[in-house]
């Protein structure tokens, strides 16, 4: 009991945000390292020749290392814009996971890591429990396993069950004390909810191997409310009950994830020295290797879950450099990324390494492709031009790393370390 109470007092307290510890970024435009798009690249010459439709944001980031190896940032931006929004589907999950853990940090009980069985219960009739994982080795929940399905197939459920782990106030309470002010979250996905029940956080147990337990939180809900104060709508109209709506739809009761926001928390976890204490995901060091392993690993070399490498090949949702047709990744290419595609919008944001030729670079880019403007109609051009456009920015700017100097090579034992073998440890 008195575990459960501290548990709903580290949950309930207000985070007070430190506006000194954001460091200010410098943007140089990417528009003249974009001006050589020639017609070997169709999409992202067709892209750029008319932006606007395709509400486009990009921020390039290269990396420069010294004698000693350590990195200096030089960012870029294409249509960077803070106040615009767009719907972060899936890349939300990358926060609530790196929270998740954070949170499992803090908690300093014996016995209770990622790995610990968590089981979550249901206090109302429209919530769902979860006693049991069918995909994990032992057959049972864990925070570990759910992150491992997050990343590797964008997996909802499992983010879900974060998600009512956390709750909403410590979710944006924590992300708004990191200077991550232009994020929110505060809606499970691909549940029919209302914005109330949003508001409502399971039961969660963790148990030990033997059943015991080590730590009870009842249900909880937030009285405040996490809405986006603009009042953002997008498209022109939307389908609803199988029913033509002609009016714009309404997203201020939905999620809100900028690019230079999605940007910055990949960043955080690839090159966490460079940001401030306050700013970091303060979570363990094992912890940070299971974040960036499964970032990377690609889903056939997993074994638990087993995926059908038919629907899931290597290059599932490694849209920069790779999206499209099915294909395998050259074993000396890594991809620490999170992507996500809703309501037309296409993101993807990515670390890309290439230990052969030692290159090693930052692209996070967001993309609507909705040529009629109606949301929710499934008419949206993921496959013809978004996912087309994201591969061959990629490509672009891959081969623009190829042919720059660098005064010092990258030591990149570590991306080695966290991927060796990149296929299941069990």
């Amino acid at each position: 009991m008195q575990k459960a109470l501290l548990c709903l007092l580290l949950l309930s307290l207000p985070v007070i945000s430190d506006a000194t510890a954001t460091t200010e970024i410098h943007y140089k435009p990417l528009q003249p390292l974009l001006s050589g798009v020639t017609q070997q690249y169709p999409l992202l010459q067709q892209v750029l020749a008319n932006p606007e439709p395709h509400r486009l944001q990009i921020i390039y980031t290269q990396i420069d290392r010294d004698a000693d190896n350590k990195p200096t940032l030089i960012y870029y931006q294409y249509g960077l814009d803070n106040e615009r929004y767009f719907y972060p589907a899936s890349t939300v999950k990358l926060p609530i996971a790196l929270l998740a853990l954070e949170w499992l940090a803090e908690q300093n009980i014996a016995g209770l890591n990622s790995n610990t069985t968590m089981l979550t219960d249901a206090a109302t009739d429209w919530q769902s429990a979860q006693a049991d994982d069918p995909t994990a080795l032992n057959g049972l929940p864990s925070i570990a396993q759910y992150i491992k399905k997050i990343l590797l197939v964008s997996d909802n459920d499992g983010s879900n069950r974060l998600y009512e782990l956390l709750g909403q106030d410590f979710i944006n309470q924590r992300l708004a004390a990191k200077g991550l002010t232009n994020s929110m979250v505060n809606h499970r996905l691909s549940l029919p909810l209302t914005t109330e029940q949003n508001r409502q956080f399971n039961p969660v147990r963790f148990v030990d191997a033997k059943g015991k337990p080590l730590l009870t939180l009842p249900a909880r809900s937030t009285q405040s409310h996490y809405t986006n104060l603009n009042n953002p709508t997008l498209g022109k109209a939307y389908i609803k009950d199988n029913e033509l709506v002609k009016l714009p739809m309404d997203f201020t009761d939905k999620n809100r994830f900028s690019a230079a926001d999605f940007d910055s928390v990949i960043k955080r976890i690839i090159f966490p020295q460079l940001f401030s204490q306050q700013q970091r995901f303060q979570i363990k060091p094992e912890d940070r290797d299971l974040v960036l392993r499964y970032m990377a690993m690609l889903p056939p070399d997993s074994t638990s879950p087993l995926y059908d490498a038919a629907q899931y090949p290597d290059n599932y949702s490694k849209f920069l450099l790779f999206g499209g047709k099915a294909q395998q990744l050259p074993p000396h290419i890594r991809i620490f990324n999170k992507a996500g595609w809703a309501y037309g919008h296409i993101i993807d944001g990515a670390y890309i390494v290439d230990l052969q030729q030692q290159v090693e670079f930052f692209i996070t880019a967001v993309v609507y492709a909705n040529e009629n403007d109606i949301l929710n109609d499934d008419l949206y051009q993921r496959e013809e031009v978004a996912i087309p456009f994201l591969r061959e920015l990629g490509q672009y700017l891959y081969q623009y790393e190829l042919k720059r100097p660098r005064r010092y090579q990258p030591d990149l034992r570590e991306v080695r370390r966290v991927t060796t073998l990149n296929t299941e440890i069990d």
